[in-house]
Parts: structure tokens; C-alpha cells; sequence
């Protein structure tokens, strides 16, 4: 038996569901609840596993004729259509330098790809003794990536492949914003201002710095930033209908963030933390400081917080404004309840599924997750 099948139905019989086929023409709102569905507190719902052989995936992006792209760290891009792989993967793509946590880690499109047909990769490559996350954009011909460029380069090198973020988000205005991690083996790098480690950073579209950035003023500081004392952001969304630019960030050993992103603040890290050093040891005696923002919610012992969605849906109406959260030691999603920028009640969804790098809602409104180490693509249906 392929190894592949054999991850479904390990999956299935884990969650207690039935794979739904992906020749099933319309997997949309049932009209009787379908006996393997899963319940949770607000919504039932059936997990529909379309696909089990990625290689560490860690994005995914919709085109507008329904095309999904997924990137795997490796530096694959795979094209799938009508939630089934074509087989075909992207050529053309930059080189990659996968390492530890390096590699090809998020691909979005530009606000207005229908014009423009900009593809944009965070990813890592080598450059001197180290390696360097980089932002670039592209354009898809066929399967071809072509037009392809750098438009940000962040500094200095490093060596190693921790901590690299990154996820890539654009807001109302056209902003594109980034995130990238500490590095790991210099935690400080977060609240030095001459580095591009362990902040958010913004661009124009093409990777011009814009003006009002907060530091551009500032000598030796670097332009791009927007808000420093980032550890490391897997998990990034930006509520275009409240314009606020969420997050969430790993901690060491417990910590965990989910932080409102806003310019030129501090979110503390390494100076304050709630959580330790991995060998046990204090990292911090300060869990709070003047002058650092305090998050919005945080997770001790840690769920390993990843890639984040925000339900606008229509087809999740009672998780309508939630946010999504994958957890990778925790296995799960987490689904969070906001009142305004205050969480007030978390679920957890598909525990034990396996490590969760990505959740992100699709163009037509359905919840997809990418589960990393069993390689897998699943679709959540909602039930009537």
C-alpha cells in the first residue's frame, strides 16, 4: 500500500472521519449532516483530505481562476486545480538554501494580480557565510516562473537557518508587510533597530522603503522596519475591514504571542517573555516592561504558533470575525473569538492531526490547512 494512503487513512481514523473523494463535484454545505462530521462547539463540520505527499509544505495562494498554488521549503511550487493536484509544478523559481527552518516559506499575490500578475515568495538563499531571507516577486506563464525579482534583501547574513519568519501580507492601501525571525543564536538582533532580525517589516509593492516608516529617520536604523522585539512570526493576517495587522510568534519554551501589529512598537523580545529557556533555566525575570507591548493573548505551555486566517466566510457564520491559528507542537488550529482586539474564548480544532504550518481561507470561503510532517492538504466543510 502507497505510503500516501496509508497517511489518509491514519488521519481519518485519528480524527474519526472519512476522507471525502475529490472527484465529489461540489463538497460545499450539506443537507443532512454527514455521520463522520466533526463537532465542535459553534460548528460541525467534515474534513476533506485532498492530498497526502507534500514534502514540508508552508504556503498557499489562490489565483483568480481558482488555481491554488503551494509552496513546499524545498523550493517546490505545485499547482492544484478543483482542490486536485495537476502534477505540474512551477519551473523557474529562485534558487533556495533549505536549512533547518530556511527555505521557500510563504507565496502571495500582488492586491491587484489581475492588472499586475505579480507573485510574491519569501524565501532563503545563500549569500556570503550565511544565508539572508529575501522578498521577491515574479509573474506565472503557464507553468513557467518568469520576470522574476529581488525586491528586498534583509541583513545582515546568518548563519544557520533558524528563526527566518516569514510570512508576507498586504493592507488596504498597498503596503506589502513581512515578517522575519531573530535568528535563534542572537536573541538581541529584536531590539537593535540596525538589523532586519526579529521585526516586521513594510515596503512599497516594488521594495522601495516608504517615507513614513517609523525609523527612516533614524540613524543606522533600518528603513523598512514597522515593529521590532518580534522572536519569530510564522503567522501573519492582515482585517482589511478594521485595518489591523495581526500575528502570532513563537516563544522559547512557553510564551507563545498573539500580538497587534502596529508601527514602531516594541513587543518586547528578548527582554520580556513568559517563557523559559529550552534546557529549563530563567530567560527573563520580566514578563512585562515600560515602553513594550503586552500581547493580546499567549500560550503557556507553547502550541508552537504557525500560520493564522481570519474567517470572513459566510459558510462559517458562527466563526464569522474568529481567528485561526495552526499550532505544530500542538497539533491542532486554534480558533479564537475577538471582541474588538481582545481574545475572549479559544477552541481548539483538529487535535492530533499533526504539525500545522499553514490555515488560510480560500478566495470562495473554504477553511484549508497544510499539515507539514504527514505531507498533507485538508478542506473543512462545513455542515447545515
Amino acid at each position: 500500500m502507497k505510503k500516501s494512503r496509508i497517511l489518509s487513512l491514519l488521519v481519518a481514523g485519528l480524527l474519526g472521519f472519512s476522507a471525502v473523494s475529490c472527484a465529489d463535484k461540489d463538497p460545499s454545505i450539506t443537507a443532512e449532516k454527514d455521520p463522520f462530521a466533526v463537532s465542535s462547539e459553534k460548528l460541525d463540520f467534515k474534513i476533506d483530505t485532498l492530498y497526502t505527499d507534500f514534502i514540508s509544505p508552508w504556503g498557499m495562494t489562490w489565483l483568480p481562476d481558482g488555481k491554488m498554488l503551494v509552496v513546499e521549503r524545498a523550493g517546490e511550487m505545485l499547482i492544484f486545480e478543483n482542490d486536485v493536484f495537476t502534477g505540474n509544478k512551477v519551473s523557474g523559481l529562485p534558487a533556495v538554501r533549505e536549512i533547518n527552518q530556511a527555505g521557500l516559506l510563504d507565496v502571495t499575490l500582488h492586491p491587484d494580480y489581475a492588472s499586475n500578475g505579480w507573485i510574491y515568495l519569501a524565501y532563503a538563499r545563500t549569500q556570503g557565510d550565511g544565508e539572508v531571507l529575501v522578498i521577491g516577486r515574479g509573474k506565472l506563464s503557464g507553468t513557467n516562473f518568469t520576470d522574476y525579482e529581488d525586491i528586498y534583501v534583509c541583513g545582515p547574513e546568518w548563519k544557520g537557518g533558524r528563526h527566518f519568519g516569514s510570512r508576507i501580507v498586504f493592507d488596504n492601501d498597498g503596503y506589502l508587510f513581512f515578517s522575519n525571525g531573530d535568528k535563534g543564536s542572537r536573541p538581541m538582533n529584536a531590539q537593535e533597530l540596525d538589523n532586519d532580525h526579529g521585526k516586521v517589516l513594510r515596503l512599497h509593492d516594488d521594495g522601495r522603503i516608504p517615507a513614513d516608516n517609523p525609523f527612516v529617520n533614524e540613524p543606522n536604523a533600518k528603513g523598512a522596519i514597522w515593529s521590532y522585539g518580534n522572536r519569530n512570526i510564522q503567522g501573519m493576517v492582515y482585517d482589511k475591514a478594521n485595518n489591523r495587522l495581526w500575528a502570532v510568534e513563537h516563544g522559547p519554551k512557553g510564551g507563545d504571542e498573539l500580538n497587534l501589529i502596529e508601527k514602531g512598537k516594541n513587543y518586547g523580545w528578548p527582554v520580556i517573555s513568559y517563557g523559559i529557556n529550552y534546557d529549563g533555566s530563567i530567560l527573563t525575570e520580566l514578563t512585562e516592561k515600560e515602553g513594550m507591548e503586552q500581547p493580546v493573548t499567549y500560550w503557556v505551555p507553547s502550541i508552537a504558533t504557525c500560520g493564522m486566517a481570519l474567517v470572513t466566510s459566510d459558510k462559517y457564520p458562527t466563526w464569522k470575525g474568529n481567528l485561526l491559528v495552526a499550532g505544530l507542537a500542538g497539533m491542532q488550529v486554534a480558533r479564537l473569538e475577538l471582541d474588538g482586539a481582545k481574545v475572549t474564548h479559544e477552541e481548539t480544532l483538529l487535535k492530533d492531526i499533526g504539525r500545522v504550518r499553514q490555515v488560510s481561507q480560500s478566495p470562495d470561503g473554504y477553511i484549508y490547512a497544510l499539515v507539514e510532517a504527514t505531507g498533507l492538504l485538508v478542506k473543512l466543510i462545513p455542515q447545515s
